[in-house]
């Protein structure tokens, strides 16, 4: 169902982009292939919308929705035998508000809001939405709700969220009560092009994650070797690539390299999606700016032509860091140092190379589709 009651800053702001029955029928599948027997759990959506998830024809002992809109939560009234609560599920969370005895097994499901608070835009619409419980409090809501689960002792979740929330090592760290209790035992990445207004141009991965709770929990190594699939087909873990971190600075370094000591400057980097938006080489000096020594130059020759193949990146990889076969790349890096100088005519003098730019574009092509392999997206 798509929402019909609320503007596209109101959607913004709540973070309600509804889901469509073909993705809420793989969370259930997915609960089915792990649990054989649901009418022993209490069913549960806290930012439950229109009611997609609750809609099932499984039987549970109990279903029960919540969500901060009371208008979408007149829509879903229209679903017999739930229990609706209109609260803000992030506030005193706990399984007594929401009519859940603490003997009860549950599982949780559901879409919920996954917007940064910091860069919501300014509309009075919903003042409490930024009232959250202190042990909970992050800058992203998505991962709000993730701790809430783990406060409410869920037996299973199967919820929707940015794969960043894993694979980047500072959420996952923001994430330690949830990944200290839980472990995902199955998954499916889709792109967030499945959502009308979520990303205009730059799609993001998101994942369908099914998690149970495990009192070992699970480690950001588990998370490195943990085969991803997508629902194109495709299958890929982290620890497949290696990553440019490992030879660069990603980040400002003016505190340790001298203007004065550097032939290039570099433009702040973060993940694989900010460098499409992002400059590679800049001329001016300002916080964002990182001095590149001659021994790094390569590297950064090499993250420059890699934005220029981004296109050929699979968006599944848009939250990873840039990747790197470093044997490969000292192979042919006088390439990418070509590719570099023709873009950025005062790299010249710093370069030494003798493969004209043809040359240098064919290897430098060819190398990127041995490095993706099955990922290159012709």
């Amino acid at each position: 169902m798509e929402q019909k009651h609320l503007n596209y800053k109101e959607r913004i702001n709540l973070g309600s982009y509804y889901t469509k029955q073909e993705l809420v029928d793989i969370v259930f599948s997915m609960l089915k292939k792990h649990i054989y027997d649901m009418k022993q759990f209490c069913l549960l959506d806290t930012s439950c919308g229109y009611g997609s998830f609750l809609k099932t024809n499984i039987c549970f002992k109990k279903k029960i929705g919540a969500d901060i809109d009371i208008k979408a939560l007149d829509e879903t009234k229209n679903i017999k035998n739930v229990k609706l609560f209109c609260q803000n599920s992030l506030v005193d969370v706990n399984r007594k508000n929401i009519d859940i005895l603490s003997t009860d097994k549950l599982i949780v499901v559901g879409n919920p809001p996954y917007n940064d608070t910091t860069s919501i835009i300014r509309k009075n619409i919903k003042k409490d939405i930024f009232q959250i419980d202190n042990d909970l409090k992050t800058r992203d809501l998505g991962i709000s709700f993730l701790l809430s689960y783990n406060k409410l002792k869920a037996d299973y979740i199967c919820v929707l969220h940015p794969l960043s929330y894993l694979i980047k090592k500072a959420n996952f760290t923001l994430l330690k009560n949830f990944n200290q209790n839980y472990k995902l035992i199955d998954s499916l990445v889709i792109s967030s092009s499945e959502f009308v207004e979520t990303s205009k141009t730059t799609f993001f991965p998101i994942v369908i994650a099914l998690y149970k709770k495990d009192s070992l929990g699970m480690d950001y190594n588990f998370i490195k070797n943990y085969i991803f699939k997508t629902k194109e087909g495709k299958i890929f873990s982290l620890s497949s690539f290696d990553t440019i971190s490992n030879y660069l600075t990603k980040y400002p370094n003016q505190n340790y390299v001298k203007e004065k000591n550097s032939v290039a400057k570099f433009w702040t980097m973060r993940d694989i999606n900010a460098l499409k938006r992002s400059r590679t080489f800049v001329n001016e000096t300002t916080a964002g700016t990182i001095f590149i020594t001659s021994n790094k130059l390569p590297y950064y020759c090499y993250v420059d032509i890699f934005k220029t193949f981004i296109s050929h990146i699979p968006y599944y990889f848009g939250n990873c860091d840039v990747m790197i076969n470093n044997k490969k790349f000292l192979n042919i890096k006088d390439c990418f140092e070509t590719l570099s100088a023709k873009r950025f005519y005062n790299l010249k003098p710093y370069i030494k190379s003798s493969k004209t730019v043809k040359e240098a574009q064919k290897l430098v092509e060819n190398y990127f589709k041995d490095l993706l392999g099955q990922h290159y997206v012709y």
